[in-house]
């Protein structure tokens, strides 16, 4: 799943031997509206995104000191991860669209791209571990069940994987200010301007390897993670099915509504978030000729904006769409806002203390 910031301008264009059809290719900015859009849309993401991950992370760690708790390690994983997202994905994608080139060097060039890969890998793979963690509770009670230890291995597992599978952003990305040379306006204006672009051997290893990558971020992912919630809804069916309807009370059919109703809303909110931009990924690394045209910068911008909303979907249903999260968060909150009030309340008693005459 590439998701990296440099879509936009960087990868108009590349160097002659892989992409010499981008270089006939000038961008335009976006119209003045789309683009204070995007900027509130993507603002709100980040706000949200920031708050509730941050959230979950609190209020888990706060738990972990009670009991601990496999699920919970696992979620806080996500929310950790999805932070990552957060601040590594839309602060410079949002820059480098309205901005047209990199401004960043050449280490962050590099780093940025790496980063997100990793941080977006171990997101869809804790969403996996999840999703194996619910399906031994739920479809094999008496079978083997993951505990805390289990789940400091797989999360340490899966961002050893992550770091290593990223690696090719890494060593594949660099600066040029080759796409500048074709533009038609005067070259003065672009002489110091550069962008951060891939640059492959070949064109058949980058397609290769962003192939590769769709099939081990996106769709196996994603087909494994629908089989473990399939099989666990068809369970909590069955069971409900066995019950006697005439013992059966109005608290436990709801209940079992409400988990069905949040692992159905999991897969389709999964696939619908990164969807887009995995079609854009798929479309631009095979056949590049039909984005290339005015708005590609925009329509990169739409998609990436889907994909960074899963970041406020996670936190939505393993967090406050749970009555007792509801409950620690409203203590959460209300904690700091005493805090703050109390810490005031205290630099003002010092500094009326202070102006009080000492001495006789």
């Amino acid at each position: 799943m590439e998701v990296s910031l440099n879509h936009p301008t960087s990868d108009k264009t590349s160097t002659k031997s892989n992409n010499s059809a981008f270089f006939n290719f000038e961008s335009c900015q976006p119209p003045s509206l789309a683009l204070l859009l995007l900027l509130t849309a993507y603002t709100v993401v980040l706000i949200v995104g920031l708050f509730g991950n941050l959230s979950l992370i609190i209020i888990i760690l706060k738990k972990q000191r009670e009991a601990q708790n496999a699920t919970n390690i696992l979620i806080a994983n996500l929310s950790f991860s999805d932070i990552l997202v957060c601040v590594m994905c839309i602060p410079f994608t949002v820059i480098y669209i309205l901005m047209d080139h990199w401004i960043f060097g050449d280490i962050m060039c590099k780093l940025t791209s790496y980063v997100q890969s990793v941080s977006i890998s171990v997101s869809i793979f804790s969403l996996v571990l999840i999703a194996v963690e619910r399906h031994q509770l739920i479809v094999n009670p008496c079978g083997w069940k993951p505990s805390v230890s289990h789940a400091y291995w797989g999360i340490t597992l899966i961002w050893l994987f992550s770091l290593l599978l990223s690696i090719p952003f890494f060593l594949s990305y660099q600066l040029t200010n080759e796409p500048f040379h074709n533009m038609s306006l005067p070259t003065d204006l672009y002489a110091h301007r550069v962008v951060c672009v891939e640059n492959w051997p070949s064109k058949m290893n980058q397609l290769l390897f962003t192939t590769s990558l769709f099939m081990v971020q996106y769709f196996v992912p994603l087909g494994f993670i629908l089989i473990c919630y399939l099989k666990i809804v068809i369970c909590l069916c069955r069971r409900n099915g066995k019950v006697n309807r005439k013992r059966e009370n109005d608290g436990r059919e709801s209940e079992n509504k409400r988990i069905n109703t949040m692992l159905i809303s999991i897969v389709v909110t999964f696939g619908a978030c990164w969807l887009p931009l995995n079609i854009f990924n798929v479309i631009f690394d095979w056949h590049p000729e039909v984005l290339m045209n005015c708005h590609h910068d925009l329509v990169f911008a739409v998609c990436h904006l889907f994909a960074m909303v899963s970041t406020c979907i996670n936190p939505l249903f393993y967090g406050f769409l749970n009555k007792n999260f509801q409950k620690d968060l409203v203590v959460l909150i209300h904690h700091c806002w005493c805090f703050a009030l109390r810490e005031r309340y205290e630099n003002i008693e010092s500094l009326r203390m202070a102006h009080i005459p000492t001495g006789i």
